[in-house]
């Protein structure tokens, strides 16, 4: 008889654990799931938005806005010579009268000007980013340096994008496929009911909100000597991406 009890209790174990596992499986049907998921994708930067400018301070208005349209139409030649790829525009053209700083105010007295500051900025965009030290060496023999920053063509943009929402996806499924292991249920138990690609925080890049402005200002229609090609490193962008999911196993 004791033999009998020693056989039966391995038996006896198997059904209570079968059991026990199959009440966890009871306990979690129909549970509703949510599931964050993360990615991050990164692109090297090909693409390069040059900001220009020209500014002329003279004590006859016309002379200094003559100036400024003779020096940017010049400094846009040299672009479309230097960079076949680039595209431009002008933008930001300006006049201010110009005061002494020790002038007094008088009331219900308007102050002379002494002079007029006229300026103007030029807009630019390439993808050469090999050729463009060059670039902005030529220009700058006429036009400032303003304002640069590094980004992705558009073309890039969209498949980096496309990349940012697999990566996502997957680690969405890997995720899942984790959860489902530790609570002791299968994965094809598991409906994805939905998935929400905005309560997350795929924001946009954001770029330089402002840039610091630089004057130039001169009264000799002579170009500069030759210039130095500047050094610059484009570096990379980052998109990241969160997801949350809601699953129901059955």
């Amino acid at each position: 008889m004791a033999h009998c009890v020693k056989l039966f209790l391995p038996l006896a174990l198997l059904i209570a654990g079968t059991a026990v596992r199959a009440e966890t499986a009871m306990q979690t049907s129909g549970a509703l799931i949510v599931v964050p998921a993360y990615s991050e994708v990164r692109q090297a930067n090909d693409e390069a938005h040059v900001t220009l400018m020209i500014e002329e301070q003279d004590k006859d208005k016309a002379a200094a806005a003559s100036r400024v349209n003779q020096k940017m139409k010049q400094g846009a030649d040299i672009v479309k010579r230097e960079d076949l790829q680039a595209t431009f525009k002008t933008r930001g053209y300006y006049t201010y009268p110009v005061y002494q700083e020790d002038q007094p105010r008088q009331n219900n007295k308007v102050r002379q000007a002494t002079g007029w500051r006229v300026g103007q900025y030029l807009e630019v965009t390439t993808t050469n980013l090999d050729h463009l030290p060059k670039t902005v060496a030529a220009v700058q023999r006429v036009l400032a340096l303003n304002g640069l920053h590094f980004g992705l063509a558009e073309s890039t943009s969209r498949k980096l994008d496309e990349k940012r929402i697999d990566a996502t996806y997957k680690n969405l499924n890997e995720r899942i496929a984790s959860i489902a292991k530790a609570m002791g249920r299968n994965l094809s138990d598991a409906v994805l009911d939905t998935v929400d690609f905005e309560g997350s925080g795929a924001y946009a890049q954001q770029t330089d909100a402002s840039v610091p402005k630089m004057a130039m200002r001169s009264a000799s229609m002579q170009e500069a000597g030759p210039i130095e090609e500047p050094s610059f490193e484009p570096g990379e962008t980052t998109l990241q991406m969160r997801v949350v999911g809601k699953v129901k196993f059955k």
